[in-house]
């Protein structure tokens, strides 16, 4: 008998038991009921290192709405956080533990409208894919990401643009303009303490790469806090209705709970322009409907 073996069967064996258990937990334990329109603490699914979003510290925009909410509902506002990755919604607006009346959290502040995890509000802001490039030297002279297609050849050729890995929609963008061979990807999951989304707009500012595709957010975030020569934000148009370069962004919660929803979209009507202005505070890129900078 090898110890290989012996894992392999005793593992089984436990994964056997617990859902034995879970499913003997689960019919005894039945669904909370659905959250109401008042509830008697706002609880918020957040990432715990994600900046501009949120962090444990709570110096995020979506800390920052989520505080205004709280306030506005009269009610105390908890966290439930986990890393924002594969399954995020799962482990978080649909995790509940046997025995607890609630589920870990009640609504994501900053959800795409589109998904298809959760019912979300109507949007509060959109942003996009940015070309961030610095506001000196020879890309200085950008109107808009689509000029830089006008550089000289052999220019275009020596270009650096860092893209992250999982950006489809940047990715398609240099692909279809035939800068393949000038995209550098970086990876967006990487398991390094103190890595941060930012750290690919940073590599602009210190002359790694020319220039980057990143998330409005992030892009507008980063750039602001950046120390040294200025950047600038351009938005990217997209290639396809397959590749979309603006996104719509709302309040996520489950399905099945149509007085929370109301409520949440109550709050952000009665109190988009302290919203907005949050979000402005952040140095994020608004975009109105067609793509265009909102002054």
């Amino acid at each position: 008998m090898t110890a290989s073996w012996f894992t392999r069967n005793t593992a089984a064996a436990l994964v056997g038991l617990l859902v034995f258990a879970s499913l003997a937990a689960g019919a005894a334990d039945p669904e909370p009921p659905p959250q109401d329109e008042k509830p008697d603490a706002l609880r918020v699914c957040q990432d715990p290192n994600n900046l501009p979003n949120s962090n444990l510290k709570g110096e995020g925009f979506e800390n920052r709405i989520a505080e205004l909410l709280a306030g506005k509902l009269g009610v105390p506002l908890q966290y439930y956080s986990t890393p924002q990755r594969l399954g995020f919604v799962r482990n978080t607006l649909k995790f509940k533990l046997p025995g607890d009346p609630h589920y870990r959290c009640d609504v994501v502040i900053a959800a795409p409208v589109n998904s298809d995890q959760m019912a979300v509000t109507k949007p509060y802001f959109r942003s996009g894919e940015m070309l961030v490039v610095p506001a000196d030297g020879p890309l200085a002279g950008l109107h808009k990401a689509e000029d830089l297609l006008l550089q000289p050849k052999d220019a275009l050729g020596k270009l650096r643009i860092a893209v992250y890995d999982r950006d489809a929609s940047g990715g398609q963008w240099l692909v279809r303009h035939g800068l393949e061979d000038q995209g550098v990807p970086y990876r967006l999951m990487d398991a390094r303490p103190d890595f941060h989304a930012g750290e690919i707009v940073d590599h602009v500012l210190n002359g790694e790469v020319d220039a980057a595709i990143v998330w409005g957010p992030v892009a507008g975030w980063y750039a602001r806090h950046a120390t040294g020569k200025p950047l600038r934000l351009l938005p990217l148009a997209p290639v396809d209705a397959e590749h979309p370069t603006v996104f719509a962004m709302g309040m996520g919660l489950r399905y099945g709970e149509p007085k929370w929803k109301a409520t949440l979209q109550k709050l952000i009507d009665e109190n988009r322009g302290e919203i907005v202005a949050i979000l402005k505070d952040y140095g994020i890129p608004l975009l109105d409907e067609n793509g265009q900078l909102i002054p």
